[in-house]
């Protein structure tokens, strides 16, 4: 595992937690928003950089599919059906994981739940676990203010969708950048 705090994208995957319908709808208002667009950022700059992406969905009968805007995103990726809070507790998940890559950025909701456990559960299989903060959102943002400071307190790193990004561009040149830059207008 590579010992570098700096996400790098061939040595990266991310996974999306459980941002379905019935879930986004009881998320607060004025942080929904800046969740959703900061996960269509990291799936859109992942498929430019060819960074694997999967998706969880916490109980889809109950809680409903992943939200549309996602979905079209996450094109062929793979979505893993589950009920365990972590996501790490759902055996087809942890077979859909690069083994090749050591680095996992995690997205989604909710940041005290399913994300923290699935953190914990990621570090403790020798991932380097990295939670992009304003890709993950809580009912009560309390609740997310305290995840961080746990996933901190772990050792994950806490970073923002903006910064893996660019550190998995590396430089400023070339057509991906080119294409993750109008991302950013």
């Amino acid at each position: 595992m590579s010992s570098s705090a700096l996400s790098q994208a061939h040595l990266s995957q991310l996974v999306v937690i459980d941002v379905q319908t019935r879930l986004v709808a009881v998320m607060p208002e004025s942080q929904l928003k800046t969740a959703l667009n900061a996960c269509a950022l990291l799936l859109q700059a992942a498929r430019l950089l060819e960074v694997p992406a999967l998706c969880s969905e916490q109980y889809p009968r109950g809680l409903g599919p992943t939200v549309p805007m996602l979905q079209e995103l996450l094109g062929t990726a793979p979505r893993i059906e589950k009920t365990a809070f972590s996501c790490t507790a759902a055996p087809t998940f942890c077979r859909q994981l690069h083994s090749d890559r050591p680095q996992v950025m995690l997205a989604g909701m909710e940041a005290h739940i399913c994300v923290l456990q699935t953190a914990m559960g990621l570090q403790a299989l020798g991932k380097q676990v990295f939670v992009a903060e304003d890709a993950v959102i809580s009912r009560d943002p309390r609740h997310h203010a305290n995840a961080m400071a746990r996933l901190r307190e772990a050792g994950v790193i806490i970073s923002n969708s903006e910064s893996i990004v660019f550190e998995w561009l590396g430089k400023a040149e070339g057509d991906v950048f080119k294409q993750i830059s109008k991302l950013l207008r």
